[in-house]
């Protein structure tokens, strides 16, 4: 499981997270929500280590990331997979090359390994014979799958997704989100993604945790969410600009 207990992170004078405490099971999905802006993509990079918190400690099934070295941070990174928000797709190389990259550089596997292996995982994506395209080639959607893809590619145990329906229209965000929930069933993983798309957490949730000033105000399965009477809760998922929470 991934345990965060009270985290504290600030750049400069703006105090982006003000203690959050939060529990991902193993092989759940759990999906934080909240307004662009409010940290959910920090909170990311601090569970992977790329950042640190100021306060707080975020444990990988018992490991202090906050106090692992380099060498046992890049360790531990091998066992997470991440979809970006933008794919983040290496323009000069090809869907081969992107989604081999992983393996290419953290595995002793032959080079026809590697390929038949982004071979298995771009077809459990919904891709196939795409192998050496480059990413101008191809659609938002496409994309969003090779992405997917790479992010798989290490049989990790964790998974993260950064606003994985960002930027698709309504059928390929449907689409993105079978794909997780699937990937799910097939791999055994604990996923954490956060978005402000609550069609999307709907979906794909076990659980869904609100991130707003900084803290987590309410955790509860999807029924629980649409059902929530917490005032900042069901301004956001109804989308209205009358509540607590201000339009900035």
């Amino acid at each position: 499981m991934i345990e965060i207990r009270g985290v504290f992170k600030s750049f400069g004078d703006n105090q982006v997270l003000r203690g959050v405490d939060l529990t991902i099971n193993k092989g759940e999905t759990a999906v934080i929500i909240g307004r662009s802006g409010c940290g959910k993509s920090v909170l990311l990079k601090l569970i992977m280590g790329l950042l640190k918190p100021d306060q707080g400690k975020i444990l990988v099934n018992g490991d202090d990331v906050t106090s692992l070295s380099d060498s046992q941070l890049n360790k531990l990174r091998q066992k997470f997979g991440m979809l970006f928000q933008a794919s983040a797709l290496f323009d000069s190389m090809t869907v081969d090359e992107n989604v081999g990259l992983g393996l290419r550089e953290h595995t002793r596997l032959k080079e026809e390994q590697v390929s038949q292996k982004v071979k298995e995982k771009l077809k459990m994506v919904g891709l196939s014979g795409v192998e050496e395209k480059k990413p101008a080639q191809l659609s938002g959607g496409m994309k969003k799958r090779v992405g997917l893809a790479r992010a798989i590619a290490m049989d990790p145990e964790y998974v993260l997704f950064d606003e994985p329906t960002t930027g698709l229209d309504p059928i390929m965000a449907d689409v993105i989100n079978e794909l997780i929930k699937n990937l799910r069933n097939t791999l055994t993983i604990t996923s954490i993604a956060v978005t402000h798309d609550i069609v999307s957490a709907y979906k794909i949730a076990d659980r869904i945790a609100m991130l707003y000033e900084g803290k987590i105000i309410f955790v509860g399965t999807p029924e629980e969410v649409k059902n929530a009477d917490h005032p900042v809760v069901r301004q956001f998922i109804e989308g209205s600009s009358q509540g607590p929470i201000p339009a900035l």
